[in-house]
């Protein structure tokens, strides 16, 4: 997690809004956002841009926010950014506090390599955890090191960092080892011309005892 110093963030209250206003504040180097939760009515804050790009390029980056002078905790919730351009035009930030758990996906990282001539397909790219919102895992690592084909990880077989639990299906598919489509094609190819051949030779050698 960053350090406290790089993740307090001081935001601007903003009482204008519209697609007009907020490329105004994108075009001065600002990003629009809203604050919301805990019962709280939304607060419609401008945030410094260059700061926040770097802040959002970590999943369920948590901000110490100053607001007028007043400090409040939030959770990056939702980044909008343009299709084409990949700025980013929006977020959501979700108010919360120390030692209240929150719900968050968190990215699944596959690390080692199966057993030879096998490939490892993930099928999750993230799971849910119920987590505290100060401790969020950066990601959920999965080990396949040796793995042979046909193995299965579902979510249930993950490990969770200490005070996480699951709230993905346990049975949803993370990584699944298996042999390459192509892999087996040629086996089944070598293995057709094997019979081939020896079809050819048991011909031959009848003929053989034939003409004898």
């Amino acid at each position: 997690m960053s350090t406290e110093t790089d993740t307090q963030v001081v935001a601007e209250t903003r009482t204008n809004f519209g697609k007009g206003f907020a490329r105004r504040l994108r075009a001065a180097g600002k990003i629009p956002a809203v604050i919301y939760g805990h019962g709280t009515d939304p607060v419609h804050v401008a945030l410094p841009g260059h700061q926040m790009l770097l802040l959002v390029r970590r999943a369920n980056a948590v901000i110490e926010l100053s607001i007028d002078g007043a400090s409040q905790l939030v959770l990056v919730k939702d980044v909008q950014r343009d299709p084409v351009r990949q700025i980013i035009e929006h977020i959501d930030l979700l108010v919360v506090k120390k030692g209240e758990k929150v719900q968050v996906d968190v990215p699944v990282v596959v690390t080692g390599e199966p057993f030879a001539g096998t490939i490892a397909t993930q099928d999750a790219s993230s799971v849910s955890l119920e987590v505290e919102a100060t401790h969020i895992p950066s990601n959920v690592e999965v080990d396949v090191e040796g793995l042979e084909d046909g193995a299965r990880i579902t979510a249930a077989d993950l490990t969770l960092p200490r005070g996480a639990a699951l709230v993905t299906d346990p049975e949803t598919l993370v990584v699944a080892v298996s042999v390459p489509a192509a892999t087996l094609a040629a086996v089944d190819e070598i293995e057709a011309a094997d019979e081939a051949t020896a079809a050819e030779q048991a011909d031959e050698a009848e003929g053989d005892e034939k003409s004898e």
